[in-house]
């Protein structure tokens, strides 16, 4: 996995996303949802509303630039999932907070046991 995977075509990487962009692709690991499922997941995370206007221009950003997939379920719904390169992004994400986070046994022992809660 690249530490800094470029956009074909621009000169960003994932590293200029932003944490809402990263929460996201986070949410869209799960499994393809559609905008407004994805829209009540980032309140509940946010503990606020999410205007459309902040989702969907964020959503279209993100297909633009490789890292989901934008299907149409229905003529009104469209359906969101992430790509591969989608996935290396949330996986360079959490390496490199594991990489800050984890820095002896004790730590990594409190990672493994949240890993461990979430099987």
């Amino acid at each position: 996995m690249s530490e800094a995977q470029a956009v074909p075509g621009t000169e960003q990487t994932a590293h200029d996303l932003t944490a809402f962009q990263h929460n996201i692709l986070v949410i869209l690991s799960e499994e393809a949802m559609y905008g407004l499922a994805i829209k009540r997941q980032l309140e509940e995370y946010y503990g606020a509303e999410v205007n459309h206007g902040r989702l969907y221009p964020n959503l279209d950003d993100l297909v633009e630039m490789g890292y989901v997939e934008k299907s149409e379920l229905d003529k009104r719904t469209n359906q969101y999932e992430l790509t591969d390169d989608g996935y290396e992004v949330v996986l360079g994400q959490l390496d490199w907070v594991l990489s800050k986070l984890v820095i002896d046994g004790d730590r990594a022992e409190d990672v493994r046991s949240l890993i461990d809660a979430q099987l």
